[in-house]
């Protein structure tokens, strides 16, 4: 069995740590995302101030 074929509905304790710290890797993938996105502004020449995300 690899991690791959485990969806995270499956692990219980996966669900219960969301619960009680939050989804670390979803904060993690928007923060990275908004990174990039700076970063492309930037490489463009374009001056970008952040954009406001949902978690804030």
């Amino acid at each position: 069995m690899t991690t791959d074929s485990i969806s995270t509905g499956e692990l219980p304790i996966y669900e219960s740590l969301i619960r009680e710290r939050g989804d670390v890797v979803e904060e993690a993938r928007a923060v990275a995302e908004e990174t990039q996105h700076q970063m492309t502004q930037a490489l463009n020449g374009v001056a970008a101030a952040p954009r406001e995300t949902a978690a804030q």
